[in-house]
Formats: structure tokens, sequence, C-alpha cells
């Protein structure tokens, strides 16, 4: 039976790669690696410059993207999002250095060094390498960042510590040539071993999520999340000890048969909806030569809320000192700075992949971080509209991006902050500049997808898609569709409107995604509009 599915599995790939798409025939041209090597030329001034499919695809295996301006933006993979104070340093002082002290962090629990210039990449990048941490593959047709909760191996919600498995993972492919650009698509990956979902577990192409089947803990596979789509159970519970194993199973799958023709139909949930969920899990059973019982129970009980002060008790005596940084647009200086603060308290750096960080310390040491310059300078966010926000990099420097995004994201925040606000609870607002959705709105408490719309006038004008009621804490659950296509300012009045009824109607503390499970789930669509249409 397995030797007919897989059989069956080439089938299916072989009459869907009849025809190529034209980012498989640029990989034809070349390995990846030689065009690295050309970077250290430049470097040296040995060579001028580079070809088109050079900046079109290669330069982004290693993590540089070229921006409209001219320089690069070069991603950094910081795995599990656990950043040691001396990689902060490095990576804080190299922004100062070369790239105008211009930092992001991004939803994959990752930094983005910004404004660096082709003569200076292989330098950087070298000098990272030094540092311990990489910029290959965390772009184009790869593996990116492996992302887990921020408090992995912390406190009373940690059930598996799941870092070394991580490292065990990436290090089957990461900076070996054979896997360098060489996936249909990209492919991103969770593993997951706390009580605390703060990592939108069901939103990737695979994901290990905790789970106990009898008297054993280890983790559900759940397989083929996308933008728009959540992953779906395997039925297959991995132990901790075949995790590895399997992880390596599924991308020598999507490898040999993932499809190659039309781009947008090549993640892994498009193999996945051709041979079937089912079939596709014998064919790891044969792969890996293991024998799975079937799903346990999930794991994931708590949901995640910081309180007023910026902070999140993890119990064992430990606290995360929470960095509210907006849209995720931070500073090298200000990496140092925290670099320096988490040293002097002892503590550890962790990024989250809702673009900001924490410092996390023992309750002893908490009021030195809160007595920081850095901490001060953050304080100001440390309300709901900024706790839980979410920004892609946006029109000013993604050639995707429809609006700027992250100013916008900012604006509203401040605005609703004025207009509206609330003390306790929780609401995640989530910024796509655009339909490919970098900024996971579609999961979002309120979401916004930048598009062009018209004003009273007639006028074209940026605007956004408004999604209402995303899940990404208990459940995965896709947000609805409340407003299409409405100018930002016409926006920033009906989330004004929304947050009213949110404020005035909740229950005591209660998060806006028990709120709307409570009371906007069980309303149609009209009628919430009806409730929030005047302005």
């Amino acid at each position: 039976m397995q030797e007919y599915m897989m059989n069956r599995m080439q089938q299916i790939s072989d009459e869907r790669n009849r025809k190529i798409n034209k980012i498989e025939k640029i990989k034809a041209l070349k390995r990846p690696l030689s065009v690295y090597k050309k970077l250290e030329l430049i470097s040296s001034g040995g060579l001028d410059n580079l070809s088109y499919e050079d900046g079109k695809f290669f330069l982004k295996c290693f993590g540089a993207f070229l921006k409209k301006d001219g320089r690069f933006m070069l991603r950094v993979r910081i795995p599990a999002g656990q950043l040691s104070v001396e990689q902060a340093a490095s990576i804080g002082e190299l922004s100062r250095v070369y790239g105008e002290d211009s930092i992001n962090i991004t939803t994959r629990q990752q930094i983005e060094l910004n404004y660096i210039r082709i003569e200076d990449l292989y330098s950087v990048i070298k000098a990272l390498e030094d540092a311990g941490v990489s910029t290959f593959q965390t772009g184009i047709d790869n593996f990116r960042n492996i992302v887990t909760s921020s408090f992995d191996g912390l406190g009373n919600q940690s059930i598996i510590t799941v870092k070394p498995l991580i490292d065990e993972m990436q290090s089957i492919f990461l900076e070996k040539e054979e896997w360098i650009g060489t996936l249909p698509h990209k492919f991103n990956t969770a593993v997951f071993g706390t009580a605390i979902n703060d990592c939108s577990i069901y939103g990737h192409d695979c994901s290990f999520i905790v789970a106990k089947k009898g008297d054993e803990t280890g983790f559900n596979l759940y397989l083929g999340g996308k933008v728009g789509v959540q992953a779906e159970g395997t039925g297959l519970f991995v132990r901790k000890d075949e995790v590895v194993t399997v992880f390596n199973a599924v991308i020598h799958l999507f490898k040999t048969y993932g499809f190659r023709d039309k781009r947008t139909k090549n993640r892994l949930h498009f193999l996945l909806e051709a041979v079937g969920m089912e079939a596709f899990a014998d064919a790891i059973r044969s792969y890996s030569g293991l024998d799975f019982n079937s799903g346990g129970d999930i794991l994931v009980t708590e949901e995640f809320m910081l309180d007023e002060g910026g902070q999140y008790d993890l119990g064992k005596g430990l606290m995360a000192v929470h960095l509210g940084i907006p849209a995720g647009k931070f500073t090298g200086e200000n990496l140092l700075e925290a670099a320096k603060i988490t040293k002097q308290v002892n503590g550890e750096i962790r990024l989250s992949v809702e673009q900001s960080l924490y410092i996390v310390t023992t309750r002893e040491k908490v009021k030195e971080v809160k007595e920081s310059v850095l901490f001060d300078l953050y304080s100001r966010y440390h309300h709901i509209y900024f706790n839980h926000q979410i920004a892609c990099a946006g029109a000013l420097t993604c050639a995707y991006g429809v609006i700027p995004g992250k100013s916008d994201a900012i604006e509203m925040s401040n605005y609703l902050q004025r207009e509206v606000p609330i003390f306790g609870g929780k609401v995640r607002m989530y910024w796509s500049a655009c339909p490919h959705g970098c900024g996971i709105h579609r999961v979002a408490d309120i979401g916004f997808e930048g598009c062009r719309a018209k004003d009273e006038e007639g006028n074209r004008v940026n605007g956004v898609h408004i999604y209402l009621g995303g899940k990404a804490a208990k459940e995965a659950k896709e947000a609805r569709l409340l407003y299409k296509a409405i100018p930002i300012k016409d926006a920033k009045c009906k989330v004004k409107k929304l947050m009213e009824i949110y404020r005035d109607e909740r229950e005591e503390g209660e998060s806006f995604e028990s709120f709307d499970s409570r009371v906007l789930a069980k309303l149609s669509l009209g009628e919430i509009v009806e409730k929030i249409e005047v302005c």
C-alpha cells in the first residue's frame, strides 16, 4: 500500500511539474554559493556588480534583499528567538556602523538590518557568523527561522524545552549546499512545548504542538499552514526523540514531490491537497521507518496576557519584562542597551513573533530593568494597542506593499489610545501592507490588509480591508471580512467604535479574543456593521 502511495505521489508530482515557473528556471542557472562568493570579491573591489538573477533570487538565499533605495535589508536567523547578550551586542553594533542604526524585529523571531550597502554585505555577514548567527536561507525557497514560544524552557508554562530540538532540526539544512534554494517554495516550521500559544502555532507549513498520549508527553504533527490557511492535523503523535526524524521525512518529501509549476500553488499545502493528508502521513511512516500512535490531547490551554506594567509572571521566580516596540521598528543603539541591561541582571533576551522583545530575569532584578532609560523609553507603548501589534515591512521598503503599513499601524494605535484608553485586557491588531499577508492579519483579533480605496470625492487613496475575529490561542480560526476597501481615515473611526463596544461590554480583564467568541461571534457581520457604522 505504501509503495502504491509513493508511486501515486510521484505521478502527481510529474504531472504538475511538466512546466516549471520562472524562479525554477533561474535556479537552474547556477548554484547559490557561487553568488555568495561574488560578495567577497565585491567587498574587496574585485567585482563591480551582480546580475539580475543574483538580486532576484540568489542573494535572498543568504538573507540579502535589494530595496528601492539600492541598498539591502539583511535578515538574521535567530533560532527560537533566543538571542545571547553577546549576539545582541554584535548585531546592535553592526547596525550602528553599517545600517544607519535601523533594525526591524520580524514575525519569525528574527532581526533585520536595514540600509546595508552592497560592498559591506560580505563583511556584515561574516561578522554575524563570528557572533554565532547566520543569515543563510532566510529568504525565498528555503527553510525560514524555526519559531517557538518566547518562553520556551522558562517558568511554569514550559512543558517540553524545544530549543535543543530546533538546533538539531536546523543542523539538517543550514548552510548545506544541497538545501540552499532548492525547495519548491518557502517552508515555515514551529516547534511548540508550552501551555501558552504565543506564536500562532497553527499557521506554519509544519508544526509540532505539545500533546499528551496516555502517560507520554510529545507532539501532535500539523501540516499545511500558510497565509489564509491553518495547518491540519496528520493524526500522528510524535515522541520527543522522533521529532528530528519526522521533520527530516517531511522536508525530503516536500523537496522531492513538491510542485514547481505555478508559483502561487507551490507551498506544502497544495501537495497535501493533491495527495490527501492520510496518504502523506503514510509517506512519513514509509520514509521515517517509524510507527506512530494516533494524535494525543493538545496541552495548549492558557491565553497569554501581559499585566498593566508590561510584564509577565512566568512562575518559578522568573519575570519577563516586555519592550513594546512599535511595529517592530527598533535601533542598533537600543539593542546594545538591551544587551547591557540583560547582562547587568544576568537575564535572557527573547524575541517575540509580535515584533517585540522580552528581558527575562528574576523577580528581584525586575526593578533594575524597569528603572532603565530603555524601559522608560518604551513604557509609553505599554497599553493594549501596542502590546500585541504586528506590521509588515510595507510599501516604503517592500516592492509588494500597497500602503506604508508600519506608520499606519503606529498612528492607529496612538489614535485609539487617545480616544478609547482601555486598562487591562488584550487586543491583537495585525497589519499586512498587501495580500501576501506577511503581517498575518487573517488570524488577528482585528486585521488590516492594505489596498487602494476611494474617498468621498472618488479619489484613490490608501485603504484597508478590515478583518475581525481571528483566533490563534487555544484554537485556530481565520478572521471574517468586516469591511472591504475603505480609506484608512474611515478605518480609524470604525475601529474606535468597535473598541468602545469592547470597553463597555467586556467582562473585567477579558481579552478581545474571548469577548469576540462570547459576544461578537454570535452576531452577523451586518449586525456588527450596524453597531459601528455611524462615525
